[in-house]
């Protein structure tokens, strides 16, 4: 079991499209975001949670909740349950 609460592999082959990655359009705004993120050394910036404890429930990663987040604010999403429902409706979790 991983230290964090793993989501959908990207690449994890389904029924259609043939990987979760191809649901998001090239153009997407949230490639940057993905990208952005990924780039960021977020122990450096005092993201805490960014080094796993040893005890515990596994914890989402502090990365892609901050995927999340900037996604809200480029999309002027402010509510925490919005947000979820934006997730579940436009499979930007599987993107992040």
């Amino acid at each position: 079991m991983g230290r964090f609460v793993e989501g959908a592999d990207r690449n994890q082959a389904t029924l259609l499209p043939e990987c979760l990655d191809d649901f998001i359009a090239e153009d997407n705004p949230i490639r940057v975001v993905d990208a952005f993120v990924d780039e960021l050394d977020l122990a450096s910036l005092g993201f805490d949670g960014a080094t796993p404890a040893i005890t515990g429930r596994p914890s989402y990663h502090p990365a892609v909740l901050l995927k999340i987040y900037i996604y809200g604010y480029l999309n002027r999403v402010q509510s925490s349950r919005r947000l979820e429902r934006e997730c579940q409706r436009n499979a930007i979790g599987s993107r992040l």
